[in-house]
């Protein structure tokens, strides 16, 4: 009963906080273009190659101080009352004209959860994020190939923090495919619209587990207020069978109406067939705002709901819900902090409390995080 009252004095805290900064708002800040821009710090560049890096670190405290110190179900705030280095990276990429090349090499915990499904083999891999070669032929009308280690096209949040409008991410980033490894073309159609197509080795894994491929198909509609996302990747993803493939469609409408208010839906539905018969099917929606108060503050809430049917994503057949708002507070170009409260709940008992683990159906977190950052260059 005393964290109750703790918890909820600390998010009515939080709240009256975040209320006298919005009472004295001032200049708006710079529009954001997509769901998970922000103002890039100093550049550095070595002739044609731009430098880019970051830190990025935080403090959780979990409400239910469960005994193994974790966040269930977070993803990459995953560690509970205590100090964690989320990620630290360094990146290297060269423009295509018409041959370029991206490179991004990291640490922390982030990256251990990012590569978990790689066999114990591919250690090598676990610190790279991308490794990919760029093919632009100045006559292929815009035609872009890359070959390598990519993220994935899914989603309306990004790897990096500073990033995206939450420090948290949603259920359906979690959820979802983080990177791939094969091809990747793009190709403008028209000016508003862009399409794609990947061949890659299947969700999360440089070395495939099998013999079949995974196909991907983008297609974005970018406007200076409204853009739509629109990803579907099909392919077996069992180890050793090609047999049950997994189905997967991401799309993301944006929202982009002034430089002090923009907004996102996501919605996901999954589905991986059986080798027999049946399949497991989950499905999601988020949405959030990001109101930029003035230069130096923004306030973003977000809402989801996740529905595990089958148990195969969670290892529960359940449904989820969270509520998240974040504070972010940019002292200095290249320098931010968020102080963000979240809340998740299921219809089942799920989440860890104390020394009880998956024995309640809420967690209640609030988190204060920091992330310095630098270029590309501008």
């Amino acid at each position: 009963m005393r964290f109750r009252y703790v918890r909820y004095s600390c998010v009515i805290t939080l709240s009256l906080a975040l209320a006298s900064v919005c009472a004295a708002q001032t200049a708006p800040a710079d529009q954001q273009p997509a769901p998970a821009p922000a103002p890039a710090g100093n550049g550095f560049s070595a002739g044609p190659i731009d430098f880019s890096g970051l830190v990025d670190g935080y403090y959780s405290l979990n409400f239910n101080h469960p005994s193994t110190r974790n966040n269930n179900l977070r993803n990459f705030d995953v560690k509970a009352n205590q100090f964690s280095l989320n990620m630290a990276k360094l990146a290297l990429e060269h423009a295509p004209d018409p041959v370029g090349f991206k490179f991004e090499l990291g640490f922390g915990k982030a990256f251990e959860i990012f590569h978990a499904t790689e066999p114990a083999t591919s250690d090598i891999f676990r610190h790279i994020l991308q490794a990919y070669v760029s093919v632009k032929p100045a006559s292929a009308k815009g035609l872009q190939l890359d070959f390598g280690k990519f993220v994935t096209s899914a989603g309306a949040e990004v790897t990096e923090t500073h990033l995206n409008w939450n420090y948290s991410r949603t259920l359906l980033y979690a959820n979802g495919p983080y990177y791939h490894f094969g091809l990747r073309t793009t190709m403008p159609l028209h000016k508003n619209f862009t399409a794609g197509f990947q061949l890659v080795n299947g969700w999360n894994n440089v070395e495939d587990n099998n013999t079949g491929k995974t196909v991907g198909f983008t297609g974005a509609f970018t406007s200076t207020k409204v853009s739509w996302f629109n990803n579907y990747y099909v392919g077996p993803e069992k180890t050793d069978t090609n047999k049950g493939k997994r189905h997967f469609y991401d799309t993301v409408l944006l929202l982009t109406p002034s430089p002090k208010a923009n907004f996102y839906v996501n919605f996901d539905y999954g589905t991986d067939k059986s080798v027999l018969e049946g399949s497991n099917d989950w499905i999601g929606v988020a949405g959030a705002a990001r109101f930029a108060v003035n230069e130096w503050f923004a306030l973003s809430p977000r809402l989801e709901w996740y529905y595990d049917k089958d148990g195969f994503i969670t290892g529960k057949a359940q449904k989820l819900k969270d509520f998240t708002m974040t504070g972010e507070f940019r002292m200095k170009e290249g320098f931010l902090t968020r102080l963000e409260y979240r809340r998740d709940w299921s219809d089942q008992p799920f989440f860890d409390r104390g020394n009880e683990p998956g024995s309640h159906k809420n967690q209640d977190t609030l988190l204060v995080g920091f992330v310095v950052f630098f270029g590309p260059k501008r």
